[in-house]
């Protein structure tokens, strides 16, 4: 079922924000701060091009699409002052042949090993499940620690799965690195 990204309340200190432009240079800063790693979630990034042009274009493309319910993106804001602490979000590029959706997120740096990323996405797991039965990709570099930490817990929680036949190599910087590939089946 198609339907357009809305807003999600985590609870008082965490909101998740449709993707806008509004965000962009929020987003832009976060993104400085925690480059090269933010590259793991965001590898289309082309370093030797405009980054601000780059992100206000994924931006752009997204809040469209999710609009149409073709993507699910949000900013993760603290409510108060919507400063940017990272982004979540649902895109059809799977790997698997199983899911439908890929589920991807980034946290700037400061605002790492705070819970944000479960808790936000927990919260996008909860939203996507109430469109009915689904299945959810995860990918994560075995080599990003906190990353990999995140997915297993979600994994667990969720009853999800490890997928081998859905690894796959992904380009980041320029180096190929074999992503382990996790699906949750939402019913």
């Amino acid at each position: 079922m198609r339907r357009t990204t809305s807003s999600i309340r985590v609870n008082d200190n965490l909101v998740l924000r449709p993707a806008s432009t509004k965000y962009a240079p929020g987003l832009i800063e976060a993104f400085e701060e925690t480059w090269p790693e933010v590259s793991w979630a965001m590898p289309w990034i082309v370093t030797e091009k405009s980054f601000d042009t780059q992100i206000y274009n994924f931006i752009d493309d997204t809040e469209r699409k999710g609009r149409k319910g073709l993507l699910h993106h949000w900013i993760i804001v603290r409510p108060w002052d919507n400063f940017v602490i990272g982004l979540i979000g649902f895109d059809r590029i799977t790997r698997s042949g199983k899911a439908l959706w890929n589920l991807g997120y980034w946290i700037r740096s400061s605002e790492q090993q705070h819970g944000f990323a479960r808790l936000s996405v927990e919260s996008v797991l909860k939203w996507m499940a109430e469109g009915g039965p689904v299945c959810i990709e995860l990918k994560v570099d075995p080599n990003n620690i906190p990353g990999h930490r995140t997915v297993q817990r979600v994994v667990k929680e969720w009853n999800g799965e490890r997928y081998i036949a859905g690894d796959s190599a992904i380009t980041i910087s320029g180096l190929r690195t074999l992503h382990h590939c996790y699906l949750i089946n939402i019913i």
